[in-house]
């Protein structure tokens, strides 16, 4: 498992799709997961600190959570499956280990609240993870065999065509936005 953190919460100004940006803490890799706009406020709300007067759904969860007893340890994201993520709530219910199964944004959105760790399974960001190059303002995919040979040049393929949403994203983004915010950075702004 990969320790990741929320990096930003992006807008896409073609479609207005709404992405979170999870980035892994040692090699500097990107996740991208598609989320709904509410999901996106869900995450967002908590990263920049701002007070609701009444509890969303995702502070009702961490209340009852925390009121049966048991409480979260972790969210997983497991695994990645005909364009879907999925993941989990570890969860630890008075010495009894829990997992749940949970949307990522979800569970993203539990763990921002409970300050709890995000990890994702080494083969799903082997499968959907990329790499910006700072300096060249260019995206750069980490496609992988089942052997975990590097694709070198991948042709069309089951993988292309489901990661292709993916490139056309991340072709989209405004690299120099990246750095800022370090996590508490909500929708970016057009320019």
């Amino acid at each position: 498992m990969i320790e990741v953190f929320v990096e930003s919460i992006r807008v896409n100004m073609a479609n207005y799709k709404r992405v979170v940006m999870l980035k892994d803490k040692q090699e500097g890799r990107f996740l991208p997961i598609w989320i709904g706009h509410f999901e996106a406020d869900s995450i967002a709300i908590p990263l920049q600190n701002v007070q609701v007067s009444r509890p969303l759904t995702h502070d009702l969860l961490k209340s009852v959570i925390s009121s049966l007893g048991a409480k979260v340890v972790s969210v997983v994201i497991n695994d990645l499956a005909d364009e879907t993520f999925f993941a989990k709530l570890v969860l630890d219910a008075e010495g009894r280990h829990l997992e749940i199964d949970s949307r990522p944004s979800d569970a993203i959105a539990l763990a921002v609240r409970a300050g709890v760790p995000i990890y994702v399974s080494e083969s799903v960001l082997d499968q959907a993870g990329v790499k910006m190059d700072a300096e060249t303002e260019e995206t750069e995919e980490e496609l992988h065999h089942a052997e975990g040979e590097v694709a070198e040049e991948p042709g069309p393929g089951p993988d292309d065509e489901r990661l292709s949403i993916f490139r056309q994203f991340i072709e989209t983004l405004d690299m120099d936005d990246l750095d800022k915010g370090k996590g508490k950075e909500g929708p970016s702004e057009p320019k």
